[in-house]
């Protein structure tokens, strides 16, 4: 599964760690977060994200 940096705050969401403080278990792809997630560092949408590739 792929990282994606945040657009905005260069926070890197990694699908192997999630974010289970907002609800996101680890293992849960980019992909499956619900549309309404926000950046828990600057609180921008999932679409000010991108992949990194690795």
């Amino acid at each position: 599964m792929k990282k994606y940096m945040c657009g905005d705050c260069d926070y890197i969401y990694d699908p192997a760690k999630g974010d289970p403080e907002h609800g996101v278990a680890p293992g849960t792809a980019f992909e499956d977060i619900p549309e309404d997630w926000e950046c828990p560092e600057c609180g921008v949408g999932k679409d000010e994200f991108f992949p990194l590739e690795e």
